[in-house]
């Protein structure tokens, strides 16, 4: 992680910097506005990951030069090998998209499709406590 999050501070200041040379030399104001947030988001996932590595406070494989391959081994995470909702998701979200071009009516149909499935998802594996 050492590494990501200096080549993304370092892409935010070469953004930042093409930002003021973009300016000086008459640039649009929507091309300056581009750069300008692609400099922003650039900083912001450097500081994330900045600050997950320093969380972390251990040296992870990737940034380990004699690192084998098994060392970054092991479990990722948890992820549903059975669920539905991501096709809920999608679709809801495909909505809310063509509801953009269609009408509003139909974005604000795909918006609440698409909160109910969030939901629907992110709460799949929740168990109601039981009272006995």
């Amino acid at each position: 992680m050492k590494a990501s999050w200096k080549l993304f501070g370092g892409l935010s200041v070469f953004y930042f910097l093409l930002t003021v040379v973009y300016w000086y030399v008459g640039g649009e104001e929507v091309g300056i506005a581009g750069l300008l947030l692609s400099g922003c988001l650039a900083g912001m996932v450097g500081f994330y990951v900045w600050f997950t590595q320093k969380r972390i406070g251990v040296t992870l494989p990737e940034d380990n030069l004699t690192a084998e391959i098994a060392d970054g081994a092991g479990e990722l995470g948890f992820y549903s090998p059975h669920s539905w909702w991501p096709l809920p998701v999608a679709l809801a979200a495909c909505t809310m998209g063509l509801g953009l071009i269609i009408g509003w009516w139909l974005a604000l149909i795909g918006l609440g499709a698409l909160v109910i499935s969030v939901i629907g998802m992110v709460t799949e594996y929740e168990k109601p406590l039981t009272s006995h």
